[in-house]
């Protein structure tokens, strides 16, 4: 760590990085370590109260000012009696603080309750694969009707927020990874403009991918260790079950594709029958991509799970030959670089994971900051769209940082999304 010099308000210029010992709602500004921009910082800085600011000299700029002696300095923290009002002209700058703090509690609320649906939508999920084999055709007006209300939200909603859920889920674990692939799949559809009809048929593929696994024993699904060749077999055959369970169902045609065709690949060496490039249908390559990410993000042994970051690297940089490389390119301009899930460095060294991605605008996310100081349940909310100060550095595995920062943060063992559909929040993104 650089070495920390305290310094009266007089001589504070511009390029020294300083140290505000206040919590992030107690000062005007989104971090409390900053390099000083402007006069009117400087200004902000005099004007809350403190009597002296610690600075770093190694993080400044030019040649810092002499430390404060001894006697002039009764501790860095020393703040005026609270009698002391802040002058006028910082009021909008605190005002604009509040705001920020408003909007903070009303993302919580919207997090709280989009945690709610996706629980619900889970357990929805439960029935429907419960009762497939007893009420086939009841099952499928279920599953159609669940896909329609998603499939209406998310494409009559001004904008899409793409939020990474918690860890108290209930016991509906299991119904994860078709309701993850289903949101991908209807995610990148938006973004193409399909028309409702074909995204609701994409949607119920997607819902219903993996039927066939109901037929593979459990002992080859749970298996941890490598398949042997005879198992690897069995296990691919699933795609073709599917269908056959699919047929009994009634499933249109679109649907059916999707469930045979999940597991191919656009350079051929996907199974069962090693299609290759466009031989598949559009909808079934959508849902590759989705399928093949949520597998990396959430295998069966949590040992082997990638970061969302890294899952979205590995597929750009070194698989991408496996994808449609215009669906791939769709996926991740909605996801961004830094998916939500992913735990991140901000330019100013705060750690931060990142909780929300507007797919409008994915390069500037909503990010969760660390803070020893702050509750995890009040932690500071930063929209990095709003954000100038400081902006993201890179993406950083969870056992790069410690223990607390972990259980702050809370990555969670398994990845899973859910969208923020709301037509109630058309300020989002706004200055």
């Amino acid at each position: 760590m650089p070495d920390n010099h305290t310094l009266s308000m007089d001589q504070l210029r511009v390029g020294l990085y300083v140290h505000l010992d206040l919590k992030w709602f107690e000062h005007p500004f989104a971090f409390g370590d900053f390099k000083i921009k402007s006069e009117e910082q400087i200004r902000i800085i005099r004007s809350l109260g403190l009597k002296t600011v610690r600075f770093s000299p190694d993080l400044s700029e030019g040649t810092p000012p002499p430390p404060v002696a001894a006697s002039s300095a009764p501790g860095a923290t020393a703040v005026a009696p609270p009698t002391v009002s802040p002058e006028p002209e910082l009021t909008p700058v605190m005002l604009a603080k509040r705001a920020m703090m408003a909007q903070m509690q009303l993302r919580r609320k919207d997090a709280e309750r989009i945690e709610k649906a996706f629980v619900n939508t889970a357990s929805a999920i439960r029935d429907i694969e419960k009762n497939m084999f007893s009420k086939p055709l009841e099952t499928v007006q279920q599953a159609t009707k669940l896909i329609a209300q998603i499939t209406d939200s998310i494409l009559s909603a001004p904008e899409l927020a793409i939020h990474v859920m918690g860890d108290k889920m209930g016991g509906e674990e299991l119904y994860f990874h078709s309701l993850n692939v289903t949101m991908l799949s209807m995610m990148i559809a938006r973004d193409l403009k399909l028309p409702a009809e074909v995204v609701g048929a994409l949607g119920l593929g997607a819902l219903l991918h993996d039927i066939g696994r109901k037929e593979v024993p459990d002992k080859i699904l749970r298996k941890t260790e490598a398949l042997t060749q005879a198992e690897r077999n069995f296990y691919e055959m699933h795609c073709q079950y599917g269908v056959d369970i699919g047929q009994r169902m009634q499933l249109v045609a679109p649907v059916l594709a999707i469930i045979r065709e999940h597991h191919e690949l656009f350079d051929g060496t996907g199974y069962p029958a090693k299609l290759k490039g466009e031989s598949t249908s559009l909808l079934s390559r959508i849902v590759v991509i989705a399928n093949f990410y949520d597998e990396l993000c959430n295998p069966p042994l949590i040992a082997d799970a990638l970061t969302p970051h890294e899952a979205l690297s590995l597929m750009f940089a070194k698989l991408r030959g496996k994808f449609d490389p215009k669906l791939l390119q769709v996926f991740i301009r909605c996801l961004g670089v830094y998916p939500p899930g992913s735990i991140v460095q901000l330019s100013n060294g705060a750690i931060g994971m990142v909780a929300t991605v507007n797919t409008a605008r994915p390069m500037k996310p909503t990010v969760v900051v660390y803070d020893a100081d702050i509750p995890k349940e009040e932690a500071m909310l930063l929209d990095m769209e709003r954000e100038t100060e400081v902006n993201i550095a890179k993406a950083i595995r969870p056992a790069q940082v410690s223990r607390d920062v972990y259980n702050y943060l809370s990555p969670r063992k398994r990845v899973s999304y859910y969208f923020d559909a709301s037509s109630s929040r058309p300020e989002a993104g706004k200055p």
